[in-house]
């Protein structure tokens, strides 16, 4: 069994490391007519890539220009396996040097090595956020095939640093800084990580994504339902910590005629379910929200032990990020296409509009 391997029909298959000579995939399953190209790629890649994301982003500045390898002919694709690869131009391996022989708390360095007996210290190999460039990339795929079937998948940033933003414009989201769907959130945000960043520390946040144009019926009962499809794929990022759907953790301190939704002659009043009911989309727009965890590469001094069990004290220099958002809000987009994806050739939707 693989872990590099997500999806049943639609599948995304990804390698490569933080600091190798690159990154890429291969999308099998995606049906031929979809109309794709390198630039449909790349607009996603921008979103993600490093020196993106005002003051909270990382100095590594990579072009993350993609090249599609096969699958895709005269813009369209092909029906075969769709590779593509990114190269890396920007890493510095020398700045991991230092921590070769000790363990970075927050990191999977401990874990890695308990599996493997050995792990890629320079910038974290496969479970370095780099690693999901291969997602994007491939998430692109699911999105031009969901924008075939009248699919849309939407991503903003509802909290960073604890301070919250109002969900007042969402379209507005996809081009503005941080993907906050507030004007007025952006120089909070930005005032947050200033005064974190001068302490040395990082910050964690809220990102929702919603699905708008999901016919009702996709999903299984029982063991494949489609938030547990969702929250798998959100949880599956490196920095998510927690995933809700509809009214989540709020659900719990509700009362029952609170937390259902009412269904009239126009359709359903509200939307606490987030448009699963019995692991079933109900037709109303998928709402989830991924927590995401702060940075864990900090100038701070920490507390940790090396290889051979010994105690020290680690800073961790280099280059990164402040906070993983804006840069992940992309990422957890093209999670969220690739299971929707995924569903509809499962269900056999395809062509469901014609």
């Amino acid at each position: 069994m693989s872990g590099n391997v997500y999806g049943t029909l639609f599948r995304l298959t990804t390698y490569g490391e933080s600091h190798g000579p690159g990154l890429g995939g291969v999308v099998d399953g995606c049906p031929a007519g979809i109309p794709l190209d390198e630039a449909v790629l790349q607009r996603e890649l921008d979103r993600r890539r490093p020196g993106q994301g005002g003051l909270a982003a990382t100095a590594r500045k990579e072009a993350d220009q993609v090249r599609i390898l096969s699958g895709v002919f005269e813009g369209m694709t092909t029906g075969t396996p769709i590779a593509f690869h990114v190269e890396n131009t920007d890493h510095r391996s020398a700045d991991y040097s230092a921590v070769k022989d000790i363990y970075r708390p927050g990191h999977a360095d401990f874990s890695f090595e308990a599996k493997f007996g050995l792990r890629d210290y320079r910038g974290g190999g496969r479970s370095s956020g780099r690693e999901t460039v291969s997602r994007v990339a491939g998430g692109a795929v699911a999105q031009a095939l969901l924008r075939a079937e009248g699919i849309a998948v939407y991503v903003c940033t509802v909290e960073l640093g604890g301070i919250p933003a109002r969900l007042v414009d969402w379209e507005g989201a996809q081009e503005r800084p941080y993907f906050s769907p507030d004007p007025d959130a952006p120089a909070a945000w930005d005032e947050r990580v200033k005064a974190v960043k001068s302490s040395g520390d990082t910050l964690g946040g809220v990102v929702e994504v919603r699905i708008v144009g999901v016919p009702a019926g996709l999903g299984e009962p029982v063991f494949d339902k489609l938030d547990a499809r969702l929250a798998g794929a959100l949880m599956s990022v490196g920095a998510v910590k927690a995933v809700e759907i509809g009214a989540g953790c709020r659900a719990a301190r509700m009362l029952g005629s609170e937390n259902n939704d009412p269904i009239t002659v126009e359709g359903f009043a509200s939307n606490n379910a987030g448009g699963v009911l019995g692991g079933i989309s109900s037709g109303q727009d998928i709402v989830v929200r991924a927590y995401v965890k702060p940075i864990p590469s900090i100038s701070r001094e920490q507390r940790t032990v090396t290889r051979s069990g010994e105690a020290a004290i680690i800073t961790v220099g280099g280059r990164h990020d402040i906070a993983a958002i804006p840069r992940i809000n992309p990422v957890l987009k093209a999670m969220a296409a690739l299971t929707l994806a995924d569903l509809l050739l499962m269900d056999r939707r395809l062509g469901m509009r014609e």
